[in-house]
């Protein structure tokens, strides 16, 4: 079944949750349906259209948290390019290079570690940039947010009706990767 987006009172977008548990907001009374899918879910006495977007009727204060430390976190960060040649990869396509190698004693943190495509990543090997004679495009750092707009892009089959909420939000809304898969547990 389809998924909602869960909106805050401001249509600041917050979450995306299960379709059941959209109905359960509904029916408590804490949300309104923004925009509906054209399914149904039927019932004995009743038959309800699925809900695309949901707005909460009051405001919460969202939980920002810290953005973990992932292989998909630093695929965002660097927008899917190889951070020494430029070309842009597909997730599966793409390996994630040390800038100063382990042997040197490099950490895998934020500053370390970046996108790379395999002939770059083979060119360089267990050398330093420098050493190899390579460019960075720009220096690693820890991301304070990931772009929502990026990471809706992600989604394979993302609704129509959730475009313009997102889109509008884009340099508003610090979503982290971390919480972007839908959220049943709420």
């Amino acid at each position: 079944m389809d998924d909602a987006l869960l909106l805050n009172s401001t249509y600041m977008p917050l979450r995306i949750v299960s379709w059941k548990k959209a109905i359960i907001l509904m029916t408590l009374g804490k949300v309104e349906v923004v925009e509906e899918y054209n399914k149904e879910v039927h019932a004995v006495s009743l038959s309800i259209r699925l809900p695309s977007v949901i707005r909460l009727l009051t405001f919460i204060r969202p939980r920002y948290q810290e953005i973990r430390f992932t292989r998909y976190n630093i695929y965002m960060r660097d927008q899917g390019r190889c951070q020494y040649c430029g070309r842009r990869f597909h997730l599966r396509e793409v390996t994630y290079d040390h800038i100063v190698p382990r042997a040197k004693g490099g950490m895998a943190n934020w500053e370390n570690i970046v996108t790379c495509c395999r002939s770059c990543n083979l060119k360089k090997g267990g050398r330093t940039p420098e050493e190899a004679g390579m460019r960075l495009i720009r220096v690693p750092r820890k991301p304070r947010w990931l772009s929502s707009l990026d990471v809706a892009i992600g989604f394979r089959g993302m609704p129509k009706s959730w475009e313009s909420y997102l889109m509008e939000n884009k340099m508003l809304l610090p979503v982290y990767a971390a919480s972007l898969p839908r959220v049943d547990g709420w």
